[in-house]
């Protein structure tokens, strides 16, 4: 039996070196370049010739045109979770932000909790300078120590300059050291339009802020230490055994659905500031108002930004990671196909009146050839409405496809002789 078996297995392991990768071999070549070298595209949804569309950046909707009579000095409203920007009015103009300042503050102290630099327990003491400071505050003294707790409930709710002079010590050893960090984190978030110089909002020449980068460093507060919320979203609250009452000096929080904070502000001289976070349906909504007139003024703008927001526009998923979009043929591999899956989630933020209208269209080939590489790219969809392109998507390959060869055909033979003669 072994002398006749042997003899027969190597013959078809050469019948098929010379006669099955020769076929493979005379395969057209196709593959995915950067260059968009694809023979074969798909359109859904009547898509119409969206490679000749000028893509542009969807970070920003304009909305300059809409007529929301804003009385404030400027203003803007954000999506939080994709910083696309609805409504803009003067948003870059460099203002005094009051107490808006503490929203950087409120940050890095947050940011310190987050790397263990301090514990949520650790006391507080206050020092002459934090004791010193007017404006809103607690009246700390220096005999007493809070917790990082419940310092943090006195600047959210009641915007304590006290306590949060108090921190800036108890972090960098000084104001000074604090405020320069808070520089820094501003450069890093991209806050081109701002300058502090101290950690409070206190009135000093050259402490300048924008609508626009306030909106910035609201965003990365609510979206990368969502706990915060356990702060910015009370109404009341007590310290000092009850001795302390805590009453929010955001209005919204108690007459606008789905407020969830954020951080009020004013001077004589910076007039009246807040940046407002909302969040109804999933859509979550950041709306700054600096400059008002009055403090109705603020409130109600910042409402009426949030209305608008709420009302004409809402976030709609394009992609989910890993679905899939195509199964690929696939030439001289150990495999014969291949499946296309989106490379990640994408969401965007809509018009009412546009998010029924999204075509998309696949560019990805029929055919590879091995070997593949898994995550690799093979392809990708345009998601676009009329001359507007939303996002581009790879399409990457969901599996690893080796290429075939002498010797996986040898393997790949033995492994089947030797299944049936074990059969047998």
């Amino acid at each position: 039996m072994k002398k006749i078996f042997l003899p027969l297995f190597t013959s078809l392991i050469i019948f098929s070196y010379f006669t099955i990768l020769p076929v493979f071999a005379s395969e057209s070549n196709y593959m995915w370049s950067n260059k968009n070298e694809i023979k074969i595209e798909d359109e859904l949804n009547n898509s119409n010739n969206i490679t000749e569309q000028k893509e542009k950046s969807f970070s920003s909707i304009s909305t300059n045109n809409q007529n929301l009579k804003i009385e404030s000095g400027s203003a803007i409203l954000l999506e939080q979770t994709t910083g696309q920007i609805l409504y803009e009015h003067n948003s870059h103009e460099k203002l005094r932000p009051a107490s808006v300042t503490k929203i950087m503050s409120i940050l890095l102290i947050m940011e310190a909790l987050e790397n263990g630099i301090i514990n949520i327990n650790d006391n507080v003491t206050c020092s002459s300078n934090a004791r010193s400071m007017g404006g809103s505050q607690i009246w700390l003294n220096e005999k007493e120590k809070l917790t990082v707790d419940e310092m943090l409930k006195a600047i959210c709710i009641v915007s304590a300059n006290d306590c949060t002079v108090a921190m800036a010590e108890h972090l960098c050893g000084s104001q000074e050291a604090f405020v320069q960090k808070m520089n820094e984190k501003a450069k890093n978030l991209g806050m081109n339009d701002t300058c502090f110089k101290n950690c409070h909002g206190i009135d000093e020449d050259g402490h300048l802020t924008s609508a626009y980068d306030i909106s910035l460093m609201s965003r990365e507060l609510l979206t990368k230490y969502p706990s915060i919320l356990n702060y910015t979203t009370v109404w009341m609250d007590s310290l000092r055994n009850g001795k302390s009452q805590l009453v929010n000096t955001n209005k919204l929080l108690r007459n606008y659905q789905g407020c969830t904070g954020l951080k009020t502000g004013s001077t004589s001289l910076a007039l009246y500031n807040l940046s407002a976070s909302a969040t109804r349906n999933g859509l979550s909504l950041i709306s700054v108002i600096m400059k008002a007139p009055t403090t109705e003024i603020r409130f109600s703008e910042a409402k009426l930004l949030l209305d608008y927001g709420f009302n004409n526009f809402s976030s709609k998923s394009l992609a989910k990671s890993n679905d899939i979009v195509k199964t690929v043929n696939i030439s001289k591999g150990i495999e014969n196909s291949v499946n296309g899956v989106f490379s990640k989630d994408v969401s965007i933020i809509i018009s009412n009146d546009q998010k029924n209208n999204i075509s998309q269209k696949i560019s990805i080939p029929d055919q590879l050839n091995a070997p593949i590489e898994k995550g690799q790219k093979i392809g990708e969809v345009v998601f676009s409405n009329n001359d507007t392109i939303f996002c581009t998507v790879d399409i990457i390959a969901d599996s690893e496809i080796k290429k075939l060869s002498f010797f996986n055909i040898s393997n790949s033979l033995y492994k089947y002789w030797f299944s049936l003669t074990r059969n047998k």
